[in-house]
């Protein structure tokens, strides 16, 4: 099958991150990680397994870190190279193993992407697995399977950045007629947002500011609507139609992020605040928001979402962190910050019953009460992969927000 392969080696990564400075398009050339080819469809691991034949395949945040060669280095622990990236999807069933009785052959699905102990063959299942938080997996490198936290990052699935790839009947959810591809794609991000939400629900009246306008902030605006939470949203934003687009989803107030810390004085504004202005660096807040939902994670958006959150506020980190630099902690320290990450999504406690993320979202998506696919803004063959990823990052020309790959 085609598919786009990532395989870091030393001489690629360095030669990548050496030119990646100068030139953008060194990311994915001649000599990158990264190289379109044809490669075996991988098999089903077991008999629980099926395969899917891709239809859109989505280029995620994270994806955009793998390619500029910035992910953490403690994901690479529980990795398998090489890879096909993309665990974003929506694709048909083409082939289903002897033990799979609940999925056919022809069905519409999406896919879960995450490995945890299910996929993995691992019986009994780790502590957490157990539990329903299999988001926080202990047997992510081990079972039947290569390393790997999710499809589009293990050897032996595939991802959605190839033809086909293959799942765990556990990780397959069909499709309701009623749900477009366009929004079927979004349903991973989307329960990456609703998940922090609900372990961390802020309360009535609270003032909530989200950072970043790309597709994890704006799914996180449209979570506390769909949750029907009584709080104030302020989107901070990087671009003009991202404003537009978080005001659509229902933000209270949107504001572009500033030179420096000229943004402060709209936070401290509606909050009530008072800056103050320290020896050196930038203003500090007293006062601030009840909860900031950090959907970005460069070094700027952590400081930010640090200095903006009131005394005892907390704050969620969603945005792939990496290593931060030039990030004041003082905040946490100084103002008792309760400050967490959010990686994936699990098992919820939801209207009286336990249910997973993912289910919430279709759900919610069959019943009307979201429409994302407003997101979904730009579509590319798999080997216009060039434009597609400069479409991705040329967010200021293009107006992007996700970008998917279409198959035939």
């Amino acid at each position: 099958m085609r598919a786009l392969l990532f395989n870091p080696t030393i001489p690629r990564f360095a030669a990548t991150k050496l030119s990646g400075v100068f030139s953008r398009r060194s990311l994915w050339g001649r000599f990158s990680p990264l190289q379109f080819t044809e490669v075996s469809d991988p098999p089903l691991p077991a008999d629980e397994w099926v395969r899917v034949t891709t239809r859109l395949g989505g280029i995620c945040g994270s994806d955009l870190s793998m390619l500029h060669l910035q992910t953490s280095m403690v994901t690479s622990a529980y990795t398998s190279f090489p890879f096909v990236p993309g665990h974003e999807n929506v694709g048909i069933i083409a082939q289903v193993g002897p033990a799979v009785q609940d999925l056919a052959v022809g069905q519409r699905v999406t896919v879960e992407p995450v490995l945890p102990c299910a996929a993995r063959g691992i019986d009994p299942p780790c502590v957490h697995c157990a539990a329903g938080d299999y988001n926080l997996c202990l047997r992510f490198t081990e079972g039947k399977i290569s390393p790997g936290l999710l499809i589009g990052a293990c050897r032996d699935t595939g991802g959605s950045w190839g033809e086909n790839f293959v799942a765990h009947r556990s990780q397959v959810f069909p499709v309701p007629e009623q749900v477009t591809d366009g929004n079927a794609l979004l349903v991973e991000p989307m329960a990456v947002a609703v998940h922090p939400l609900l372990r961390h629900r802020p309360h009535d009246g609270a003032t909530v500011l989200v950072i970043g306008g790309g597709v994890i902030g704006q799914c996180a605006i449209a979570a506390l609507r769909a949750l029907e939470i009584p709080a104030r949203v302020v989107a901070l934003v990087k671009y003009p139609f991202q404003a537009d687009m978080a005001r659509r989803f229902g933000a209270d107030v949107a504001v572009l992020l500033g030179r420096g810390d000229a943004h402060y004085e709209a936070i401290a504004e509606l909050t009530g605040g008072i800056l103050r202005r320290p020896m050196l660096g930038k203003r500090v807040l007293i006062g601030g928001v009840d909860l900031t939902v950090e959907c970005v994670g460069s070094s700027r958006s952590i400081d930010d979402a640090l200095r903006l959150t009131r005394s005892g506020g907390t704050v969620l980190i969603l945005g792939l962190a990496s290593v931060p630099r030039n990030v004041d902690w003082g905040p946490v320290w100084l103002n008792e910050l309760n400050v967490t990450g959010s990686y994936i999504y699990g098992v919820e406690h939801w209207n009286g019953r336990r249910i997973r993320t993912v289910e919430i979202v279709l759900d919610w998506m069959t019943e009307g009460r979201i429409d994302l696919s407003p997101l979904l803004t730009h579509l590319y063959p798999l080997e216009a992969y060039p434009q597609a990823f400069a479409t991705a990052m040329g967010k200021a020309q293009t107006s992007a927000f996700k970008v998917a790959f279409q198959f035939p």
